[in-house]
């Protein structure tokens, strides 16, 4: 098992720390660092600052917003994220949701996994260099009866195959990514419900193409928080706003992706408890609702050898790729955390 770092979005203040976690994860051989877009800072311009000041970590989008960009932008942009990082890009994707993608885009939320599919036919399509034409429900390329005419990409990826990930958490999409993709961008993943929720239709696909989970990069993202284990339930309380957040209000009351996640994995009533008061305007409340054990299930807490433990669950149950959050209130403390991850990964013994 392989580590990672997520920055999360930029421009809150804290890109020269950003840049500093992002060197110092790539001194201590991390294998990805991912950035993150929404209606803010946008990843492809983060990556090419991180791939400019770093040398060999690779650099990923987690994700690239489907809505926000046409198939074959998003070709010639990992194309050229590829040639300048010398080959260190990974190309993350995701359909966003309805809020963002209608809201902010102005692009209807509808059918997001055949968009997926198709998006995703094109994108491949265009980086193999050949004349790009495509026939689809959403996309045709060239549009019919206009002076429009196939045309290839220009540009010459470092590498012929860039590695493509999808960034999942309802079953048909994960079914879906198992299918279509390279890898899978996890959010809130437990190691005890990870095969239920995500593994099992992962290789539901992987069959559905013929293929097995060798070479598939499970790679699911955690917060970290280190500190004696006596602490933990006061290092869970960092993260209650953010689970609140997803759970309660990422997304409509009918249409709210991880609050079905957290019902799968066995906390309906307290799902529907943190939506109800995080959508009447309670966010205290609704951080209050969160359940410890959901908080401690989908983060890395405590001691070097705690999560020295928790690493182990993960590795057995199938990620490849365990990418970390380190949460901190100063560089100093987020940088201790990126180390705390490297010595737990060795302790655990399955990198």
């Amino acid at each position: 098992m392989q580590l990672g770092i997520n920055l999360g979005y930029w421009g809150a203040g804290m890109d020269a720390d950003n840049l500093a976690v992002a060197r110092e994860a790539d001194r201590l051989g991390y294998a990805v660092c991912w950035a993150a877009e929404a209606y803010g800072s946008d990843a492809a311009t983060v990556l090419s600052w991180v791939a400019a000041q770093t040398e060999r970590i690779d650099v990923g989008s987690a994700i690239f917003q489907i809505p926000a960009r046409q198939p074959a932008m998003t070709a010639m942009t990992a194309a050229t994220l590829d040639s300048l990082s010398g080959g260190r890009f990974r190309l993350g994707l995701g359909v966003s949701g309805p809020q963002v993608s209608e809201g902010w885009y102005g692009v209807k939320f509808d059918k997001p996994l055949a968009r997926t599919r198709e998006y995703v036919e094109i994108v491949r399509r265009a980086m193999t260099r050949e004349r790009l034409s495509y026939e689809g429900e959403h996309w045709t390329l060239p549009l019919p009866g206009g002076p429009g005419k196939p045309l290839k990409l220009t540009v010459h990826p470092e590498r012929e195959h860039i590695p493509l990930y999808i960034a999942a958490i309802g079953p048909k999409n994960l079914e879906q990514t198992g299918e279509i993709a390279d890898g899978a961008l996890l959010i809130f993943p437990s190691a005890e419900h990870i095969e239920d929720t995500a593994l099992t239709h992962l290789r539901a696909g992987r069959e559905k193409a013929g293929k097995t989970m060798e070479g598939f990069d499970v790679c699911p993202t955690l917060p970290l928080a280190v500190g004696a284990d006596k602490d933990v339930p006061a290092l869970a309380d960092m993260f209650r706003p953010y689970t609140a957040l997803y759970v309660g209000g990422m997304g409509s009351r009918k249409q709210n992706f991880y609050n079905q996640l957290a019902q799968r994995m066995g906390y309906e009533k307290e799902a529907a408890e943190i939506q109800d008061k995080y959508l009447s305007g309670d966010k205290e409340g609704a951080a209050a609702a969160v359940p410890h054990t959901l908080i401690d299930q989908t983060t890395l807490l405590g001691s070097v050898d705690r999560i020295a433990d928790r690493m182990r669950e993960y590795a057995a149950v199938g990620v490849n790729t365990l990418t970390l959050a380190p949460a901190g209130f100063t560089l100093e403390d987020r940088i201790a955390s990126l180390r705390a991850g490297t010595d737990a990964l060795e302790r655990a013994g399955v990198a």
